[in-house]
């Protein structure tokens, strides 16, 4: 009898084991794990991070590739160094008849004259000219040979040079497209897309400093533009995107006198401020109005982003002040 209770009980025992085995295997499998990979594209390193269960490995590794083959689609289309490309095709030629001209790209120029509008043409795709211009070696020419040739290249720029019907895409005066202002900001926004359409529930895309979140929450540190290992603030978000536009790491010249963001209208370096940083519900958006209110200057790009339901800013000015939008501080600890 007693070794009958004795198996009974080792018997008992075995089972016990066995279930904690099942429900720690079954639970290490339910703990959302990170999932992240990094590639270079759109001339920057892009990232994307994805929380999901172990079980779910191989079909996020599928989300994650076809996340970066549309960002790159989006780079392809969008690059004015590729011959293949519709905007290098419309540079080229200052044409595109209606079957050359993709709804996509319509699209893009539609929102970069809209925010060319809105900025009062401190947003300008039209600059590509200005931008070879400087990286053609224009720093190193003195004053007046550099105002003399930018007076001669603003004759091309202004938004007001692309012309959109039903027949096709026209650009006038010679004027020719660099989309680097908004592009990568419409590529998270389709990564994410896909994303979502995939059912990824928590979720970061990093296009070179332009990210969008999917649920979660997600904490992003604003760097110090003199000390990049520090940082001056910090901004929580779940379904929003933040871009930042600086002066501190491109220049065209070894001497960093001339950074990467030119203000169309002068054709120089903008220099109201160091850096803007936009949060906004739409990547294409933050990226396109980051750009516009660094260019505007700090203290006329808040009252612009004051005016824009859902969009919040926070702006370095040139003598280091902040200056934060109305209910930008709901996001920052």
């Amino acid at each position: 009898m007693k070794m009958k209770m004795k198996m009974k009980k080792k018997y008992l025992i075995a089972i016990s084991l066995v279930c904690v085995s099942i429900i720690l295997v079954t639970y290490s499998l339910e703990v959302p794990r990170k999932f992240e990979e990094t590639r270079g594209v759109m001339d920057t390193f892009a990232m994307i991070t994805i929380y999901g269960n172990c079980y779910e490995k191989d079909e996020i590794k599928n989300v994650i590739d076809e996340a970066f083959s549309e960002i790159e689609r989006i780079e392809k289309t969008t690059s004015f160094y590729n011959p293949k490309s519709e905007i290098y095709k419309l540079n080229k030629y200052n044409y595109l008849n209606k079957e050359e001209a993709t709804p996509e790209v319509r699209y893009l120029l539609s929102q970069s004259i809209y925010y060319y509008e809105l900025s009062r043409g401190s947003f300008d795709v039209t600059i590509h000219p200005l931008l070879e211009l400087w990286k053609g070696g224009l720093w190193k020419e003195d004053p007046f040979i550099q105002r003399k040739r930018i007076n001669e290249t603003l004759k091309k720029v202004g938004c007001e040079n692309i012309m959109m019907n039903d027949d096709g895409i026209l650009l006038l005066n010679g004027a020719s497209v660099d989309l680097g202002g908004i592009a990568k900001g419409y590529a998270v926004d389709r990564a994410l897309d896909i994303l979502r359409q995939n059912k990824i529930k928590r979720a970061l895309i990093d296009i070179g400093g332009d990210m969008g979140a999917i649920g979660g929450e997600w904490t992003i540190g604003l760097a110090d533009p003199k000390d990049p290992n520090e940082c001056i603030t910090r901004f929580k978000i779940s379904n929003e995107c933040v871009t930042t536009s600086g002066n501190y790491e491109r220049y065209f010249d070894p001497s960093k006198k001339v950074h990467h963001i030119i203000d169309p209208r002068t054709g120089y370096s903008a220099d109201g401020c160091i850096s803007a940083t936009v949060i906004a519900k739409s990547c294409t958006d933050a990226d396109a109005l980051a750009t516009s209110i660094f260019v505007m200057g700090a203290r006329e790009g808040i009252e612009l982003i004051d005016s824009i339901e859902g969009v919040e800013a926070l702006m370095i000015g040139e003598d280091g002040t902040i200056y934060r939008s109305a209910g930008m501080r709901e996001y920052e600890f």
